[in-house]
């Protein structure tokens, strides 16, 4: 059953990303290109995506899931090192690439080679984040 929703449910992102456009990647570095020719568009995507969000973690409060003992916790609200570093990277491969990883998985449906470079290439850099940051965690700590 577990399978089953999580296909479902992966069904269902990937499609919203199709016909949203974030697969898109001419469109997504037009929602970056501030300054340039700006596609304000993707802002109703990203309202579509916050609204329902916020109002599910209200009404998740108190309830069990249907295919799990418990919902995730609230993630904290810190702002660190890692969080910004890592929001700065993933900034500057979506204005790069003009994909992220749901998107870039979504992209894969449909071919080309310039998806496929992309995926490996973040499946390479998801490998080796914990060993850059624990070294990186150990230089902080040293200085």
């Amino acid at each position: 059953m577990r399978l089953l929703l999580a296909l479902l449910a992966g069904s269902l992102f990937g499609t919203g990303l199709f016909l949203s456009g974030m697969t898109d990647t001419t469109k997504v570095q037009g929602w970056l290109d501030i300054f340039g020719n700006w596609d304000p568009t993707l802002a109703f995507v990203m309202g579509g995506a916050i609204l329902p969000m916020a109002i599910a973690w209200r009404l998740t409060a108190g309830r069990r899931p249907l295919a799990a003992t418990a919902f995730p916790a609230r993630p904290a609200p810190v702002i660190d090192r890692r969080l910004v570093c890592g929001s700065v990277l993933f900034g500057i491969g979506w204005g790069l690439a003009g994909l992220c990883p749901g998107p870039a998985v979504a992209s894969l449906s449909y071919g080309g080679l310039g998806g496929l470079v992309f995926m490996l290439s973040m499946l390479a850099g998801m490998g080796v984040a914990p060993t850059i940051g624990a070294r990186l965690d150990r230089i902080a700590a040293a200085a």
